[in-house]
C-alpha cells in the first residue's frame, strides 16, 4: 500500500460512499477515483515523470484534493501552497522545488508564472477533472512507488523565515495514518473535520485517515478557521465524529462560538489537538462539554505526530496543560542533556525522534541521517509519558535567570480573568523585560499588579513578567499558532506611542543637552534593574 492507494482501495470496496465533501461540491469515493485517473492521464501526457514535483497553488476544494491523487498516481511527489500565501513566497517556494508542473487556479496564474516559467515548468489550470473523463478510459495509472519514495513536501519556515521543504516520503505518511486510524477505531461511517490548510500536516490525518477506511472528510471552508461560531454549526450540522485542529481553534469555539451552550453532537467521539499546548482550564471546559475521547498528539512537520496522549480525569486537576505522552507511530523517543547524554527521569532534556515518521530531509539539502532533534524540551515523569517544556529557542536568560517562556505562559493562564496568553522577552542585558500579552477572560482585565501578584505565587521572582499588554486576541500565523514576530513588533509600537504621548520633550531636551539627567536619576524600578514595570492598554 502507498498514499494513493488508500483512495484506490476504498473506491473498489465503497464506491458510492461519500469521500470528500468541500461545501459546494460532494465527491463519492468512484467519482474521486475516477478523476484522480483521468487528470493523472493528463500529467503523463505533460510529460511527468515518477520522482517530478508538482505544486499546488490553490485552495482547499475537491479539485485539489482530485490532484494530490492525480499526481501521488504518477510516482510523482506534491507541494501544496494555500491561495492565502502571498505572491512573494509562493514564488520563493516555486524557485526552491523546481517543480515539473504548477497546477493552480486560473486566478492564481500572473502570480506564479514568472517564477514557474523561469524554472522550465509548465502552468496548468486546475480544473474539474471530470472534463478529462475520457483521457483515462481503460487505463487506470497506478506508478509502482518504493515506501521511501517521496510522496509530498511540505513548507515551514524555520528558525530564518526562509521557507525549508520538508520531504515527507509514502512510509513517513502512513506510519503515522496506521497508526492513529488503528488508535481511535476508526471506520468508514466515520466523518472526518479538515479544519488546517494542506500545507499544515494536520490535514494528513484529516484526509488520509478517511482515505484508509472509506470514510468522508468535510473540508472546512477557510474563511470559516477561525470564525467561531460558524464552526459550532459546522461541527453540529455536518455531524463531524473526528475533529482535529490546534487548540486556538477549540478556544475560539470554546469562548466565542457557544460551543458549551448546547449538548455535544451524539456523533462526535474523537477529539484530536496538536500544534501548541493547550491550555489546562479549556480543556477542562471540553471535558465537561463532551463524553469524547480527547488526545493530545505531538510533533514538529519533521517527524508528524510522533507522540500522543490521551486525558484523563486525573490530569484536569493539573496547572499545567496535559502531557505529550509516549511515542507512537512506529517511532522510539529520548530526552538528551546538552551533551547528548539521556536525561533520567524527572530531568528535563532535548526530544529526540528516531523511527518511520522522520522525514527524508530537507529539500535541496543533504539527507536525514538517523534521528531527528526537535529542539522541543521536554521531562519524562514517573510513568515514562513526557511533559513537554517548550522550545529550546524559547528557553531564554534573562538577567542571568534561565527562564522557559511556556511556564510562564501555564502560570499565567490560570488567572481566573486571564483567557490565554503569550510571553516574550524585549530588549537585550539587563535592561531586558519579560512581556507578557493577555487576551481577558470577560470584561474585567487584570492589572500589572494583580498579574505579579498571581504568578508570585506560583513562579520564582526571576520569571515574573515587567510588562503587561492587553489584547483582544492574539496574533495568529496562517497555521493557527501565535505569531511570536507579531507580538514583538506590537511591543515596540505601543512602547513608542506610550513614549511619544508621555515625554516632557523640552524639559528632557535640555537636561540631556546640559548632561544634567544621568541615569541614576532615571530610577531603577521595582526590580533594581533599569527596568520599569509598565502596563499598556490598547
Amino acid at each position: 500500500m502507498r498514499l494513493h492507494q488508500y483512495v484506490i482501495e476504498s473506491a473498489r470496496r465503497h464506491p458510492d460512499r461519500l469521500a470528500v465533501d468541500s461545501g459546494n461540491t460532494t465527491l463519492s469515493y468512484r467519482q474521486l477515483d475516477r478523476r484522480a485517473n483521468a487528470l493523472a492521464a493528463r500529467l503523463l501526457q505533460a510529460g511527468l515523470q515518477p520522482g517530478d514535483r508538482v505544486v499546488l497553488y490553490a485552495d482547499k476544494s475537491g479539485d485539489t484534493v482530485v490532484a494530490m491523487q492525480a499526481v501521488l498516481r504518477v510516482g510523482a511527489a506534491y507541494v501544496p501552497i494555500d491561495s492565502g500565501v502571498p505572491a512573494q513566497r509562493a514564488a520563493t517556494i516555486v524557485r526552491d522545488c523546481a517543480p515539473e508542473v504548477v497546477l493552480c487556479e486560473s486566478h492564481l496564474v500572473a502570480d506564479i508564472a514568472e517564477a514557474a516559467c523561469a524554472g522550465g515548468a509548465q502552468v496548468l489550470p486546475l480544473v474539474d477533472a471530470a472534463d478529462l473523463l475520457d483521457l483515462a478510459a481503460g487505463h487506470p495509472v497506478n506508478a509502482r512507488t518504493a515506501p521511501d519514495d517521496l510522496a509530498y513536501i511540505l513548507y515551514t519556515s524555520g528558525s530564518t523565515g526562509t521557507p525549508k521543504g520538508v520531504c515527507i516520503s509514502h512510509r513517513n505518511a502512513m506510519s503515522f495514518v496506521d497508526w492513529a486510524v488503528a488508535e481511535i477505531g476508526a471506520t468508514e461511517t466515520d466523518r472526518f473535520s479538515n479544519h488546517a490548510p494542506f500545507g499544515f500536516d494536520l490535514s494528513v490525518l484529516d484526509l488520509y485517515g478517511a482515505f484508509a477506511v472509506g470514510a468522508s472528510v468535510h473540508l472546512i471552508p477557510k474563511v470559516l478557521a477561525y470564525a467561531p461560531t460558524e464552526l459550532v454549526r459546522y461541527l453540529t450540522e455536518h455531524r463531524i465524529s473526528v475533529w482535529y485542529s490546534v487548540p486556538s481553534a477549540l478556544i475560539l469555539m470554546i469562548t466565542e462560538g457557544g460551543l458549551l451552550d448546547s449538548p455535544a453532537p451524539a456523533e462526535l467521539r474523537v477529539v484530536l489537538f496538536a500544534g501548541e499546548p493547550f491550555p489546562i482550564p479549556f480543556v477542562r471546559q471540553l471535558a465537561g462539554w463532551t463524553s469524547a475521547r480527547l488526545l493530545n498528539l505531538y510533533g514538529p512537520t519533521e517527524t508528524n505526530v510522533c507522540t500522543w496522549y490521551e486525558v484523563q480525569p486525573a490530569d484536569l486537576a493539573r496547572d499545567r496543560p496535559v502531557p505529550i505522552g509516549w511515542a507512537c507511530s512506529g517511532d522510539s523517543i529520548e530526552l538528551l542533556d546538552d551533551a547528548g547524554n539521556p536525561c533520567p527521569p524527572g530531568t528535563e532534556g532535548e526530544v529526540v525522534v528516531s523511527g518511520a515518521t522522520v522525514m527524508l530531509g530537507y529539500w535541496g539539502r543533504a539527507p536525514q541521517e538517523g534521528s531527528y532533534r526537535t529542539g522541543d524540551r521536554a521531562v519524562a515523569r514517573a510513568d515514562g509519558a513526557l511533559d513537554y517544556v517548550g522550545r529550546r529557542d524559547h528557553m531564554v536568560k534573562l538577567r542571568g535567570h534561565r527562564i522557559e517562556l511556556g511556564d510562564v505562559e501555564a502560570a499565567l493562564d490560570t488567572h481566573p480573568d486571564i483567557e490565554r496568553s503569550a510571553v516574550i522577552v524585549a530588549g537585550e542585558g539587563m535592561t531586558a523585560a519579560l512581556v507578557a500579552f493577555v487576551v481577558p477572560a470577560g470584561d474585567t482585565s487584570p492589572g500589572l499588579l494583580a498579574v505579579k501578584a498571581h504568578l508570585a505565587a506560583l513562579l520564582p521572582s526571576s520569571m515574573n513578567v515587567d510588562v503587561v499588554h492587553r489584547v483582544e486576541a492574539l496574533p495568529r500565523s496562517a497555521n493557527g499558532k501565535i505569531d511570536r514576530p507579531a507580538l514583538h513588533t506590537l511591543h515596540e509600537e505601543r512602547l513608542r506611542r506610550r513614549h511619544e504621548q508621555s515625554r516632557p520633550r523640552r524639559v528632557l531636551s535640555s537636561a540631556l543637552s546640559t548632561g544634567a539627567l544621568s541615569s541614576g536619576a532615571l530610577g531603577t524600578g521595582a526590580l533594581g534593574t533599569g527596568v520599569v514595570p509598565t502596563e499598556e492598554q490598547p
